[in-house]
């Protein structure tokens, strides 16, 4: 990382910590945020544009990382409250509608014909979450801005002002997907155990920001993670929608090792071998479909598309 690069997150941390104190625990803090970012794109293959692997790039993408979260804060309450169901879905009670529709006003919809026959839960966006939906927008974004960076190039014109689009849009994706390698955003039982509970997990509201954010910040560095990313060749996704849902899917089958794990006090201090590995694997997961997200929206980018006359 630049000293510059270095000197502005200490500065942008010093400007949140009044914000942070009072707000609740983010998705692996703006440290497991920026390693996402910047893994991802440092393992770029080399066929995406140099401009998006160079160091300029991973320090603005890095810086990136936990921009949504910067959004998040009680002096903006409207921008707050409309985007906080962006960053999880609780998989468990979402997939009562059947097969997630991949627009999300599709979805939205299905919420409320599913609510009469759940009357015991609030089958409601804000209730349950939009992390996929955001995501795929976002993604699509990043297309988009691609497709023009290509244009652009093809036309012999300045690709600045589109290199930027992308650099943006690709931190900002980074954010909701390394959300989604955290098993605890993508399920109803996100900070503390409800209702039966025969194996005696935590009910103290205290794992989730543990798990995310204090044990990260104590305990990882990004070099542990190199060599997980490193050895996962990129992968160009048949279709980006089925994909990450199945990666969200597989971290919501690991929600029960993270209780386990806190309750065995893997996540306290230095906490246990186990827990560090899980950890490790999680925030690599992360850095991983990023890339490999940010890979097939520069390889789609290039599909021809029929062109766009003002009308739907």
């Amino acid at each position: 990382m630049s000293r510059f690069a270095r000197a502005l997150r200490f500065a942008v941390a010093l400007a949140l910590v009044p914000s942070m104190m009072v707000q609740p625990s983010y998705a692996w803090g703006h440290y497991g945020h920026e390693m996402i970012n910047r893994l991802a794109i440092q393992y770029l293959p080399k066929d995406v544009p140099a401009f998006l692997r160079n160091g300029h790039a991973m320090d603005t993408v890095e810086y990136l990382g936990p921009e949504p979260d910067r959004w998040r804060n009680r002096a903006e309450p409207e921008l707050g409250d409309a985007q906080a169901p962006e960053h999880f879905i609780d998989l468990d009670e979402a997939e009562l509608i059947g097969t997630l529709p991949k627009k999300r006003f599709d979805y939205i919809q299905a919420l409320a014909q599913a609510q009469p026959r759940h009357p015991e839960l609030q089958l409601t966006p804000a209730k349950i979450g939009l992390l996929p939906y955001e995501t795929e927008e976002v993604w699509q974004r990043l297309k988009v801005g691609m497709r023009e960076y290509r244009h652009r190039v093809a036309a012999g014109e300045d690709t600045q002002p589109a290199e930027t689009t992308i650099l943006f849009y690709a931190g900002w994706l980074g954010h909701y997907v390394a959300d989604g390698s955290q098993p605890l955003h993508v399920t109803s039982q996100y900070n503390g155990w409800s209702g039966p509970n025969p194996h005696g997990y935590t009910v103290d509201h205290k794992i989730h920001g543990l798990f995310e954010s204090t044990y990260v910040n104590a305990n990882i560095k990004p070099a542990d993670l190199a060599s997980l990313v490193a050895a996962a060749q990129p992968k160009l996704l048949d279709d980006e929608w089925d994909d990450f849902l199945a990666y969200l899917r597989h971290s919501g089958s690991l929600v029960e090792k993270t209780y386990q794990i806190e309750k065995a006090g893997g996540l306290n201090d230095a906490g246990s071998p186990e827990a560090k590995a899980f950890v490790e694997e999680r925030l690599a997961a992360g850095a991983i479909e990023l890339r490999d997200m940010i890979y097939t929206a520069w390889v789609r980018s290039g599909d021809p598309v029929e062109e766009y006359h003002g009308a739907n």
